[in-house]
């Protein structure tokens, strides 16, 4: 598995050629939603081999023809949105009483490092509390609409798992990660075959392979929004939390925001993936030595050691 940066000049060619691959490559452009087969560029870069699995356009197929499968999904995400939406209240109120107590002059060190700890293992808590019931929407969601016995999911995800059958390796773009992210779930692509080839993902497509998606944006029009977990990634990724676009979208300058964004997701590490980057995971998925992540000091440092070993991310 290779994580790359975003992909605005593209070298996914070369990776290509490093890895001695020569397809034909099953690719996943789900996250460019309606322009998802708008895929010459990146067929081009992959010497005309490349077949794409329209995850996207699969997923549209079922909502135009499975109205009770669509119904479902619109209730699903109304409520998922709904909740993401009174999580965001509850970790933005303590974000800004974290900095409220750094920032606080008044109180001995050890008081001031000690109330510290008590709102950043509520930020946490909240974190886990929110995964856990978007695990429960989704769980009921799945045991109740029982997408296997949908005869037209079960053609989609047969013909996806044929193609993957078919291919010398995945390739993963980017684009809008809830969209990419549910079609993934919806046509079971780790069982299918995913999880047995080669990948290559950047951006969108790198966040989707971890444990755990956290979407981020320090420099949104309204003004700094706090990370927030989104959902479970397919997991083939362990003990990271990536970042794409890191020096673009977050305020890397400030060690106490990044501070608290590297000890808010431990024991996982968060990765920065600025263009150019580039991560060979391990075979066992997890980070490699030399790594570059974000520290419990706010600032880059490397990995002295395999990161993904034994955690739960």
């Amino acid at each position: 598995m290779v994580l790359l940066g975003p992909q605005r000049r593209p070298a996914l060619d070369k990776v290509v050629a490093g890895l001695q691959l020569d397809g034909p490559f099953a690719t996943i452009t789900a996250g460019w939603q309606e322009r998802e087969v708008a895929d010459d560029e990146l067929n081009a870069h992959l010497g005309g081999r490349a077949i794409n699995l329209a995850l996207w356009t699969r997923r549209q197929d079922v909502l135009d023809r499975d109205p009770d499968f669509a119904a479902a999904h619109r209730q699903r995400q109304s409520v998922l949105s709904d909740m993401q939406d009174l999580y965001l209240i509850g970790v933005g109120h303590t974000s800004r009483a974290i900095t409220e107590l750094r920032e606080h002059a008044e109180s001995s060190e050890r008081v001031k490092e000690l109330a510290l700890r008590d709102a950043e293992e509520v930020l946490r808590s909240l974190d886990r509390r929110h995964l856990e019931r978007v695990r429960e929407v989704e769980a009921e969601f799945y045991d109740v609409t029982k997408p296997h016995e949908h005869p037209l999911i079960a053609a989609h995800r047969a013909e996806v798992a044929q193609v993957l059958a078919d291919s010398a390796a995945v390739v993963i773009a980017g684009g809008h990660v809830a969209e990419l992210l549910d079609a993934l779930h919806l046509f079971n692509v780790v069982p299918a075959g995913l999880a047995d080839l080669p990948i290559i993902a950047w951006s969108a497509g790198a966040m989707v392979l971890s444990e755990r998606v956290v979407l981020f944006n320090d420099n949104a029009i309204r003004g700094p929004r706090a990370p927030e977990v989104y959902d479970d990634g397919l997991g083939l990724l362990r003990g990271a939390v990536l970042l794409p676009s890191a020096h673009k979208r977050l305020q890397m300058t400030n060690l106490d925001r990044m501070s608290l964004l590297a000890k808010r997701f431990a024991p996982a590490v968060c990765v920065p993936l600025d263009p150019g980057a580039r991560v060979a995971v391990n075979t066992d998925g997890s980070l490699p030595t030399g790594t570059a992540v974000i520290g419990a000091s706010g600032a880059i440092e490397q990995l002295d050691e395999p990161a993904g070993e034994g955690t739960n991310g």
